[in-house]
Order: structure tokens, then C-alpha cells, then sequence
């Protein structure tokens, strides 16, 4: 239940400022998580970016404010947000369809509802995980940076293309202790304004073993892993996954994320295939009574 209601405070703090500046590291502090896994845990729930509903409420709110008063449309673009009128007519009229003086002569606008986070009941099903203590291992991969925006959707697919297309993830394979799983890692920055994450294509390697140029080694540490089954087709077998764990798993669980990191692992074979097995692996801690 702290899952829903940290959650549901961030919302709040969201709505309760919708005409200030808001900085995702602040909406972040409300749930108690870092910006990073914020954002990943918003877009995993709700199938839309913070952005977007941020974005969306501004212009529901103000298509309301223009409907209902003699407000000037140059005043309600600077209180939602926009610098110049051109600026809001444009996304104005993308969201609602009309355009701002529109809605003076009576056209309709659209709304786009506030969120409220609730725990639905549904028939029960079946998710198979277990939990696993990992002792620490060693890991060669090859990393990027990515700043916390929308844009990670995009660069994250590109870097994988890459990866594949220039060897990295045949030379990963040849250079892996267990020679089967290639993973996916996220790694979370611990600053909190910090507006960057790291992610790795990497597999697990022995202690001694060498690095070789284009690589870094680095160590995973000791912890305790909630690790999933997946089974389906990439990406939307993980995607629905994801969505499982975040809106299923964790309100009703004993366990919470830690939020430093989380491993995709994939094994060899055909990821278009409806049996294609992978895991997500989960650090985690038993919730505080």
C-alpha cells in the first residue's frame, strides 16, 4: 500500500502546482524514488510519459479557464507554462482541435481527466518469479548516458541496433562466463537533481578475466533479486511485464524496489518468437512494518 500512496502524494504535489515550474526531481522527493525510476515507474503504470500528463493537464485546465471567462489568451499562456502565444496556440490546437479564439465563439475543448491511483480488483493471475540471493559478480559491458526525458525510448533501441550491427553483443557472448544471458542494465544516478542515467549491454565474466578496449568492467553488487519469467515476443512481452510488476506485483508485495539498478536478461534465440524466454531482475527489500 506505501507503493500506491507515494505514488498518489507525487500526483498530488503534481496538481497542486500545475501553474509553477516542476522539476522532476522535486515531483520524484514526493515518492520517495529517483528521478530515473520515477519516470520509469510513471511510464511502466500509466502508458503515457509524466511529460505528457503534465503537458495535457496544463492544456485541459487552461482550455477550461478560456471557455468559462474573459481571461486574455496571452495571460493564460504564461500561467500555464508557454513563453509566447504562437508557442501555446500551436500545442493549443493540437490537443484540443480548435484554436484558442475558437473556444470564444463556443467550440468544444477536451479533458483530459486528473489521475487517481487505486488498486483494482480484478480475477486472479498468475506471475512466476522467484526470489534469489545473488553474492556479487563481475560484469564487462559497454555503456552510455541518457538524459531522464522522453527521448530514452528512442536511444535505447538505437544503442541495441548498434550493439548488434558493430559485433558488441557477439563479442559479449563469446567473452561471457555462462556463455547464455546478454543484459540489459539500468543503473540509477543517486544524485537527486541529477537528469542523466547510465544504461550497459553487458554479461557476466569471471574475476580475472581481461577487458578488452571498448569495454569496462563493473561489479554487481550483493543483493537480494526479485527475478521474473518472462515469455513472448520482445519488446512488448517485457513492456507488459513491466507494467505486471509495477501495477500488480509490488502494491501487493512484502518486497520494495531498492531503486539503484535493474537487469533485463535475455537468452540466445529468435526474440520475435510468441516462446522466447528472458527475465527482469528486481533488487529489493523487505518493506518496514
Amino acid at each position: 500500500m506505501d507503493w500506491i500512496r507515494s505514488f498518489q502524494r507525487s500526483i498530488d504535489f503534481i496538481e497542486n502546482n500545475i501553474t509553477e515550474p516542476l522539476d522532476i526531481a522535486d515531483i520524484a522527493r514526493q515518492a520517495n524514488v529517483s528521478p530515473f525510476y520515477y519516470q520509469k515507474i510513471f511510464t511502466m503504470i500509466c502508458g503515457f510519459t509524466i511529460g505528457e500528463y503534465i503537458r495535457n493537464r496544463r492544456l485541459t485546465l487552461a482550455g477550461s479557464e478560456l471557455a468559462r471567462s474573459d481571461v486574455k489568451v496571452i495571460d493564460t499562456a504564461l500561467k500555464y507554462g508557454y513563453d509566447t502565444p504562437e508557442g501555446f496556440a500551436r500545442a493549443f490546437t493540437k490537443f484540443h482541435g480548435v484554436a484558442p479564439s475558437a473556444v470564444r465563439k463556443g467550440a468544444p475543448v477536451k479533458s483530459y481527466a486528473r489521475l487517481s491511483v487505486t488498486i483494482s480488483m480484478k480475477g486472479g493471475s498468475i506471475m512466476n518469479y522467484k526470489v534469489v540471493q545473488k553474492q556479487e559478480f563481475k560484469v564487462i559491458e559497454r555503456k552510455i548516458t541518457c538524459s531522464i526525458s522522453e527521448d530514452s525510448n528512442v536511444e535505447l533501441p538505437k544503442f541495441w541496433e548498434r550493439c548488434h550491427s558493430d559485433g558488441t553483443v557477439k563479442r559479449l557472448l563469446e567473452l561471457t562466463s555462462d556463455k547464455t544471458d546478454i543484459f540489459g542494465i539500468c543503473y540509477a544516478h543517486t544524485q537527486e537533481k541529477r537528469q542523466t542515467f547510465d544504461y550497459s549491454i553487458a554479461a557476466k565474466i569471471e574475476d580475472r578475466a581481461e577487458i578488452p578496449e571498448g569495454f569496462t568492467a563493473n561489479i554487481i553488487p550483493a543483493r537480494t533479486w526479485i527475478v521474473f519469467e518472462c515469455k513472448g515476443a520482445m519488446p512488448d512481452a517485457i513492456q507488459q511485464l513491466w507494467h505486471r510488476i509495477c501495477t500488480e506485483f509490488f502494491p501487493s508485495s512484502s518486497y520494495e524496489p531498492t531503486y539503484e539498478m535493474d537487469i533485463e536478461a535475455y537468452t540466445g534465440g529468435d526474440m520475435s518468437s510468441p516462446d522466447y524466454r528472458s527475465e527482469i531482475w528486481v533488487p529489493v527489500k523487505e518493506q518496514s512494518r
